[in-house]
This record gives structure tokens, sequence and C-alpha cells, in this order.
């Protein structure tokens, strides 16, 4: 596919609305039970751009990222309203768009009102995609959504741009650690040393880390032994179009995991 197809093929999706939204659970270690969902986008499964890192690539080459991310913030959040979750529902925003001029101020807080979803139990999951620029403008957006009710979380500790700074100029409310340090964390003393230094961070900060991408028990037996004090992973629950916590039956093969 050109790239000219493939810019046809994002105007086609945008105007169709034509995204999918996927749910993964996340869990607190303690009790092994659901405290909320990141929600994440897919393009049509016939289409080149399924894959979110192609679709958000073209769409920041068309100059329609904004559409985008606006189109996929809505889709997930009348989907999580529609599908009765409990928890909290965390949202990825690209930090480009929050701090881009023609982002109108209450779109979102209009979205939540339309699926009758109090901003309270919203998180916004910063995905850094790219260097950020403006620091202060990002303050002012930050400031502007927690005056709303909305928690901020950073995502993908160590594989971003400037995760620590953006740590303590943000000072979010959670902090995702990128899973390349939980991918065989068992077996790696300076991955364990590593997370341990996260989680005094986030203590010293008064944010909650959240530890992804565990996929062994072994990870997760380490994890607790360290205190992570939530998980995510496909151990725990792969993204699904309907969520985990619909299926009783899978809710007991997840519990044993926890176990």
């Amino acid at each position: 596919m050109t790239l000219l197809e493939q810019h046809g093929a994002l105007c086609t999706i945008l105007q169709r609305g034509a995204i999918s939204t996927l749910f993964q659970p996340i869990y607190a270690t303690d009790e092994c039970r659901i405290v909320g969902y990141e929600a994440l986008s897919r393009g049509p499964s016939n289409s080149p751009l399924h894959s979110p890192t192609v679709l958000f690539a073209i769409a920041r080459q068309s100059g329609k990222l904004m559409e985008l991310d606006m189109l996929c913030r809505r889709l997930a959040i009348q989907r999580f309203a529609d599908s009765n979750l409990t928890g909290k529902l965390f949202l990825n925003v690209l930090p480009e768009t929050l701090l881009d001029q023609r982002h109108a101020p209450g779109r979102t807080l209009q979205m939540l009102n339309n699926a009758k979803l109090p901003a309270q139990r919203v998180v916004i999951e910063l995905t850094e995609q790219s260097p950020i620029d403006d620091y202060n403008l990002l303050h002012r957006a930050l400031r502007y959504y927690r005056s709303m009710g909305f928690s901020i979380a950073l995502d993908d500790l160590g594989a971003g741009y400037s995760g620590l700074r953006l740590w303590t100029e943000t000072m979010p409310e959670f902090v995702k650690v990128d899973r390349h340090f939980i991918d065989g964390i068992h077996l790696d003393k300076l991955k364990q040393e590593f997370l341990g230094s996260m989680l005094s961070m986030a203590r010293a900060s008064g944010a909650t880390l959240v530890a992804e991408g565990v996929e062994l028990p072994e990870e997760l037996q380490v994890l607790k032994q360290l205190g992570a004090p939530m998980v995510q992973g496909f151990l725990l629950g792969r993204p699904r179009y309907y969520p985990l916590a619909t299926h009783e039956e899978e809710h007991r093969v997840t519990h044993k995991s926890c176990g």
C-alpha cells in the first residue's frame, strides 16, 4: 500500500468511525482484584492500519492526529460506560494533542457527560511518542484536567524520550513501568533494583506504580515481593473487545494465576 493509499484508508476510518476499542484489566496485587481497565484502540482488522503504531504514524503524517485521538477517546469512553465496567478507565492520550492549539477545551468532559461517566473515574494516560517542547503549556493543560477531576498517569516509563523528567514535571497519580523492565525480572537482579528504585520514587512522590507486561507467574511473584501495588499483562488478562470481567470462567483462571 502506497503512502497515498494509507492516507486514503485513514480518511475512510475517520469518516466511518471504524475504530475498535479493547480493554485490558489492571489488577491490585494485594487482593488480585480488578481496579481498572486500559482502553486500547485498533484499526479495522482487514486493514494495513490495524496496528495502532501504524495508524497513529499515518495520522501524524497526514495532519489528522488530533482527529484520530479524539475519535479513539470518544469511542473508548462510550464503550467503557456501555460495558458497565467497574474501576477506573485508563485513557491513552498523546501529550502533543493536549498541547495542540486546535484542542477545544471541554470536549473530553462533554464525552463523559454524554456517557454519564464521572471524570473522577478516568485516568489520562500520557503516551509519549515525540519530545515535549513546552512543559509550561503541558502544566497548564494538566492543571485544567485535574481541576475537572481527572487523574494523570505516565505510560511506559523507561521507554520514552524524557520519562524521569516528565515524572517530576507532571507528578502523576499513576506511573506505568515499561514491560522491558518486567520481562524476566525474576532472573535479573538489575531489573529488580531498577523497579525497587522506581517504587521508592513513587512512594516519595505519592504515585501508584503499575508494572506492565506481566506474562509469567514467576514475574508476578517477584513483583509482589518487591511491593508493586498494581500489575497488568497477558498473565492476568489480554486486551479484549468483551472485557474479562464479563466472563466468570475466565475470572477463575485469572485468580488462579494471581495465587
